[in-house]
């Protein structure tokens, strides 16, 4: 049986699904709908209930393992599904919602050992004692959690594989310019988004929790170093803890995408320009492995909602 992401346009289908978002929306013409995003190990395509009554808006809720026949489609350049029937699985049906998550390529115990590994790297004490304290502190949402709703690594484990990955390139990096501070850009890449096991609800059903609504993770996580520094009794007005609060604050680069500060020092840029690398390379591949040679992706909102051409094989 084909997944999602294996159906060809116009291909008529029958599959178990995940409701990854259910929300409900109001058309132009006064009724509601509700916007759909089916998930199972492939991916995800978005799809569209039209004129949904209130039962059914109670009955399809995100997070829910449903029967869908439908066909795939295309709109804007983006798939989509055409919703023919739609159906909760029955209890003698698969409808365990964790058989449709998507999941980091990486086993959990492979990431676990990679960050594990760098921790000894970072020789400054009081950034190896916040770090190991926080990390201990959500030791299984970190590794279980993805690292959005949409758009990138937004799959179970998906923010440890997003900071092993930013690991990789930071690792390269010090290599090519010994001039970076090693241990505090590791320091900075593997807190940056750990305010994300409280901003967002889990690979489940994602939603933003009201505290990651109204405060988001840069905050959250600074709050959380502070927090680690009264436990461990660090004073957190010590330079080398400003420098560490300062990368996680600074690292969505510019204020207008969320950073309360922009970077001011070498290695909060780097942490910037790194997490940026890493976050649109998973989107872009996400789409073209999704593209046949010689066709475009769809378009990724992520990325000013372009999309990529694929060249053809030689």
């Amino acid at each position: 049986m084909k997944k999602l992401k294996e159906l060809t346009v116009d291909e008529q289908f029958e599959l178990f699904v995940l409701l990854k978002n259910a929300d409900v929306r109001i058309a132009k013409n006064g009724k509601k709908f509700i916007a759909f995003t089916f998930q199972d190990t492939s991916g995800s395509i978005d799809g569209k209930f039209w004129d949904a009554s209130e039962e059914e808006i109670a009955r399809y809720q995100a997070g829910k393992v449903v029967f869908l026949s439908g066909k795939r489609e295309n709109y804007q350049g983006n798939p989509q599904i055409k919703i023919m029937h739609l159906r909760l699985a029955k209890a003698d049906e698969p409808n365990d919602p964790m058989l449709y998550m998507e999941r980091a390529p990486l086993k959990r115990e492979e990431m676990e050992e990679e960050i594990s590994q760098t921790i000894f790297e970072i020789t400054n004490p009081h950034w190896n004692r916040i770090v190991r304290f926080l990390l201990n502190k959500y030791q299984k949402d970190f590794f279980f959690y993805p690292a959005a709703k949409r758009n990138h690594h937004a799959f179970a484990g998906g923010l440890a594989f997003h900071t092993v990955t930013m690991l990789h390139i930071g690792k390269s990096l010090t290599h090519e310019y010994p001039q970076l501070d090693a241990a505090l850009l590791y320091a900075g890449i593997i807190l940056h988004d750990l305010g994300k096991v409280i901003e967002l609800t889990g690979p489940s059903a994602t939603e933003y929790t009201v505290v990651g609504n109204l405060v988001g993770h840069l905050v959250l996580v600074d709050e959380e170093i502070t927090k680690a520094c009264v436990e461990l009794k660090i004073d957190p007005m010590e330079e080398d803890v400003i420098v560490l609060r300062h990368m996680v604050l600074a690292h969505h680069g510019l204020l207008e995408y969320g950073s309360p500060v922009r970077p001011r020092i070498m290695e909060a840029e780097v942490l910037h320009q790194i997490d940026n690398i890493d976050a649109s390379m998973q989107m872009m591949t996400s789409a073209i492995e999704n593209a046949e040679p010689g066709q475009y992706t769809e378009r990724i909102f992520g990325l000013d909602n372009r999309s990529f051409y694929v060249p053809k094989e030689k």
